[in-house]
């Protein structure tokens, strides 16, 4: 059986939106769900590990977490599990299991129910597959483009997927991640690197760092296209587009997924993972973007 995808759920508005976008992904690459809710483990004394109360809110929020998968997606193929925490253990220890996981996001101001602050932080730091992260509210005609009289649709094209591209470090996970998307999509891949100009305290008696921005752009343009041509012949259904701005990175992928039905980041592995870090950029966008986040871990 092909791995699934996995959405954490916790009871929120915003594990619930996770779920019905987990289960439309799940679709596209023809794979099973699974909801997993995870629940930190607090001992009784009498060594009971868990209170009936937790166990009939864990089965509470898995059946209205399932009931409204199956509405959005009636022949999604669906299981689901209880999992004894802490929660970022026992999340990043399903994501191990798991195509992807998907989890809900409040943005800028936190995380909620399980997935709370250090929690969130600390699964798409140390999970080994690509997490999602999907803000409450977000509906499936979210991911396409308005109809002709402004209304939502999903009979229309999607939106586009943005891949922020660190051209100092382009990693081949995070491009394919990115080129899939957009191919079960359909969608257009617009593929995003932000540069700033070396300051001039760390240039070096005849450098030519102060080449003007027009040409240093074209530069960038020019490595960007050479890095892609073989995802290019890869993927020849997928259309792209290259852009290359002048600016902080954070705050030009925000900007770009905007409009977008999904925005692909990549987040580098630490071995071993000493400590919940995802980089300034990652936090930035998963805090401020309007679109669904994935983060792709790569080495």
């Amino acid at each position: 059986m092909p791995a699934p995808v996995i959405a954490g759920v916790d009871g929120s508005a915003e594990s619930l939106a996770a779920a019905e976008w987990a289960a439309r992904e799940a679709a596209r690459r023809d794979r099973p769900l699974r909801l997993v809710h995870a629940w930190n483990w607090h001992p009784r004394q009498d060594g009971e590990p868990a209170t009936a109360a937790q166990r009939h809110f864990a089965r509470r929020v898995l059946r209205e977490a399932g009931e409204r998968v199956h509405r959005a997606c009636p022949g999604i193929r669906l299981d689901d599990e209880q999992v004894e925490g802490p929660a970022t253990a026992a999340l990043v220890l399903a994501a191990e299991q798991a195509d992807m996981l998907v989890v809900g996001s409040r943005g800028l101001s936190g995380f909620t129910g399980l997935l709370v602050g250090s929690v969130a932080l600390g699964v798409v730091a140390r999970a080994t597959r690509p997490v999602v992260f999907v803000r409450a509210g977000e509906e499936a005609t979210d991911e396409h483009f308005p109809a002709d009289d402004g209304s939502g649709s999903t009979r229309t094209g999607y939106r586009d997927v943005v891949l922020g591209l660190d051209l100092g470090d382009p990693c081949d996970e995070v491009i394919e991640f990115a080129f899939e998307a957009a191919r079960l999509r359909g969608a257009r891949l617009r593929v995003v690197h932000a540069w700033q100009p070396p300051s001039l305290i760390v240039l070096g008696p005849g450098e030519i760092g102060l080449v003007d921005g027009v040409q240093r752009a074209e530069e960038w343009l020019g490595f960007m296209t050479a890095v892609l041509q073989v995802w290019r012949e890869k993927y020849p259904g997928v259309e792209v587009v290259e852009t290359v701005t002048e600016g902080r990175a954070q705050s030009t992928l925000i900007r770009a997924a905007s409009g977008a039905s999904l925005l692909v980041v990549g987040r580098r592995t630490l071995r071993p993972p000493l400590r919940a870090r995802i980089g300034p950029v990652t936090h930035a966008v998963l805090h401020h973007a309007m679109a669904p986040v994935a983060v792709v871990p790569h080495d």
